[in-house]
């Protein structure tokens, strides 16, 4: 049973807590009513003074340390809180209560007394609470949770921010994540699988096995373990996400089931092969924060990430830097998406004061077990990643950790491989971590993927964390030049031309050419699909610069530009997109460069109907006359740009050939002044529980319906039928709270996240702003 409504919660400042608010005759009358998955910390306003940190980030090349604003985001996360719910409990012979993650340091109390408690936020976990509950009556669950000032380099979120359970179980039962069911060998003809089960007091089990046909499949032991055979069996694949389901049942009648799919990874030296084909992973990393909805858990805002970078050809996913929630890695299992899952961002030498590493030594072996019984059965996850930049690559004992790590890992579960994101070159061979990986997971290192091929006959290669280009949607700065430095606007915010990156980093284009040039490397993950919040490089000490400027997407979901470089690589959609915008009044007569991604063989120019000459991707070449023709080439390879470019209002259009003729065109148009709102919603339909979300995306359009790409009005959002949860534009220097109603449009448009109540029928929102006509739309709750 999922615990959700009628939770009280109350903030407190660190280490003020009286013992009593865990008491059962407490008063919290006056205290808040909440829903979980919540997060505290995303309903408060952005402030420099939350959570400054005084930090010397070695990893951005930070030659000293510095007091970073917005790290962790500059939302009000720091602090402890505390959830009561009163819960009736019948009689059962055990009840449990499952935590998917709290963060950070939690304990559960049952009635008054302590009856668990969790260090790590990521983490997953079980309490036993059957000897505090008094059967047949109302208990009272009291939840404690801290966050601490530094615990993280990102934002973490804040409380009870994943879901929980109420278990009953009797005396003999499965053990908390305790079903396994391994494939331990596949052909063309037959798929061994052994299914084993973590038994409590108890032997011998039925497995009830379902293939996705609807065939079904008994097998009975008196043990903890049966094997499986199945002919012809039905795959896994990225394009064909096939699960089974496994039903596990004992001789009392108590059952589990878990989903599994079965395929067949090989990780070779000339890459990567899923079911006996060659396939690239085009991965993201991905934080798990859902933006204006914070840190807490919510499975139709996880699908809509997904489902947007599938969109531009993503078929991999890195949970960057830690375990996820369960609902990331069902999704994946259910739409195709290989997932890297990862377990820290800190091994013993910490990066931040209140980080992992303070709990490391006691607890790094169980949590990696733990971790790995939890998501074993996803075909999605095939690979287990140790730590990211962790600092162990500089020290000369660092191997010894990375030995130990790898050692557990293969000893829970020896058919998967292990790999880390790699970023101390070469360090990280010189001081042999990379030799305690099956994948060398290489971050920000395309330039050695041919050395190190070469070097290390042995090895297989992966872009663990790739290119970081910066920028700031609809949002352009001239000239547009490659810049790879610590990039600074008076604004705050980075060109779209995605042309910048910090100086560990580089353009996106770079990491595709290595990609291209170098088949035996498995892949790419970059940094990141979605803008998250936190980590403003390259404006670490520049308030309100309090979120992240990598993501292909803004944190509101709204592409960038680059979503189309991706696009046009990674797909076969026809793509054709031209930028920059085309309003620039004080630019008339003056150089306006356009560029365009395509996976056409050729593009013309066209302002106001006037031909600027056709393009054609460059060749690589092998010598350069210096870095900047070297990078320039690395660009053209992948993007069409056309310099020089003359201003005048009125229009510019692309118009695509393929085999010399006519394909696609596309036009930007000057826009005229803001006029209306266009709505549009990115769901038809959610499910009417309280829970699911809808996103609406509001347009400030001319008179001619042209996107008015300056527009900054505040637009208002009501409801009916659903509630308006949350607003925002994705402008990472934003410092109004998401969960307000209004909030000003940046690039000419805004999204509203909107939430359904429990009613069923029709949600009509409507978004208002002063001067301009307003705009509706309707969709289903059901």
């Amino acid at each position: 049973m999922y615990l959700k409504t009628d939770f009280k919660f109350k903030k407190f400042e660190l280490d003020t807590i009286d013992e009593n608010v865990f008491a059962a005759d407490f008063d919290d009358s006056d205290w808040r009513t909440v829903r979980i998955p919540h997060d505290w910390a995303v309903e408060g306003d952005f402030s420099a003074e939350n959570d400054p940190t005084e930090s010397q980030i070695i990893e951005d090349g930070m030659k000293k340390a510095q007091i970073i604003t917005g790290w962790t985001g500059g939302l009000p996360m720091v602090g402890a809180g505390v959830y009561r719910k009163w819960v009736k409990i019948e009689k059962t012979d055990k009840v449990f209560l499952e935590f998917d993650g709290v963060m950070w340091n939690s304990r559960i109390y049952i009635n008054g007394k302590q009856a668990g408690q969790n260090h790590f936020g990521y983490k997953s976990f079980s309490v036993d609470i059957t000897d505090f509950v008094n059967f047949g009556e109302e208990n009272l669950i009291a939840v404690y949770a801290e966050v601490r000032e530094n615990s993280g380099r990102w934002y973490s979120g804040a409380g009870i921010y994943r879901n929980i359970r109420l278990v009953s179980k009797p005396e003999a039962h499965i053990a908390y994540n305790g079903v396994w069911v391994r494939q331990s060998y596949l052909d063309d003809n037959m798929a061994l699988m052994d299914i084993s089960v973590e038994l409590v007091n108890t032997s011998g089990f039925t497995a009830k096995i379902t293939a996705p046909d609807g065939q079904e499949f008994e097998l009975t032991t008196k043990g903890n373990a049966v094997l499986l055979e199945l002919e012809n069996p039905i795959l896994w694949d990225v394009d064909s996400p096939k699960l089974y389901t496994a039903e596990i049942t004992l001789e009392n009648g108590y059952s589990e089931s878990v989903k599994f799919g079965i395929r067949k990874c090989e990780f070779t030296r000339q890459g990567f092969f899923l079911n006996g084909r060659y396939l690239k992973m085009n991965g993201v990393c991905m934080h798990h924060d859902l933006g204006a909805i914070g840190a807490a858990v919510n499975v139709s805002a996880i699908k809509r990430q997904i489902e947007i970078m599938k969109g531009m050809g993503v078929n991999a996913w890195r949970t960057s830097h830690n375990p996820p929630t369960p609902e990331l890695l069902q999704l994946c299992d259910e739409m195709g998406i290989l997932v890297m899952d990862e377990f820290f961002d800190e091994w013993r030498l910490e990066k931040v004061k209140n980080g992992y590493a303070k709990t490391f030594d006691e607890h790094a072996k169980q949590d990696v077990i733990d971790i790995i019984k939890r998501d074993r059965n996803h075909p999605c996850v095939i690979m287990w990643s140790t730590g990211n930049e962790i600092r162990e690559q500089w020290w000369e004992e660092g191997w010894i950790t990375a030995r130990d790590l790898y050692d557990t890992v293969k000893a829970t579960d020896p058919t998967r491989p292990v790999t880390a994101g790699l970023s101390a070159y070469p360090d990280c061979y010189t001081k042999h971590i990379a030799f305690y990986t099956d994948i060398v997971g290489l971050n920000y290192k395309p330039h050695t993927y041919t050395t190190n091929y070469n070097k290390y006959t042995d090895q297989v290669l992966l872009g663990s964390e790739t290119e970081s280009c910066i920028s700031s949607r609809g949002i352009y700065h001239f000239p547009a030049e490659i810049r790879i430095g610590q990039y600074r606007s008076d604004d705050l915010a980075v060109s779209d031309y995605g042309l910048e990156a910090p100086p560990w980093a580089c353009y996106a284009e770079r990491e595709i050419a290595a990609q291209k040039d170098n088949p035996f490397v498995m892949g790419e993950f970059i940094w990141t699909g979605f803008d998250y919040l936190g980590e403003p490089t390259p404006y670490y000490t520049e308030w309100p610069s309090r979120s992240s400027y990598f993501g292909v997407v803004d944190l509101a979901g709204l592409p960038k530009n680059r979503y189309y470089l991706y696009r046009s690589v990674w797909t076969d959609i026809p793509t054709l997109h031209i930028f920059p915008h085309w309003n620039w009044e004080n630019k008339i007569g003056e150089n306006v460069p356009v560029h365009v991604y395509t996976n056409f063989d050729e593009v013309e120019l066209f302002v106001n109907g006037v031909s600027q000459g056709k393009r054609t991707f460059a060749e690589k070449k092998t010598e350069f006359a210096d870095r900047q023709d070297e990078w320039r080439n690395q660009i053209e390879r992948f993007r069409l740009m056309w310099d020089n470019v003359v201003y005048e209002p009125g229009e510019i259009t692309a118009v695509a050939y393929k085999d010399g003729k006519e394909a696609m065109r596309k036009t930007v148009k000057t826009a005229g002044a803001p006029h209306s709102i266009r709505l549009s919603a990115y769901s038809q339909s959610i499910a009417a529980d309280g829970e699911a979300l809808n996103f609406i995306t509001a347009e400030v359009v001319d008179k001619d319906g042209n996107i008015c790409p300056n527009a900054d009005n505040r637009i208002t959002f009501t409801a009916t039928g659903a509630e308006v949860y949350a607003t925002d534009a994705g402008d990472q220097r934003e410092t109004e709270t998401f969960l307000r109603p209004d909030k000003k449009a940046m690039s000419g448009m805004l999204v509203a996240v909107v939430r359904s109540t429990e009613t069923v029928g029709e949600a009509t929102v409507t978004a208002t702003a002063d001067g301009l006509q307003s705009g509706t739309i309707s969709f289903k709750c059901e």
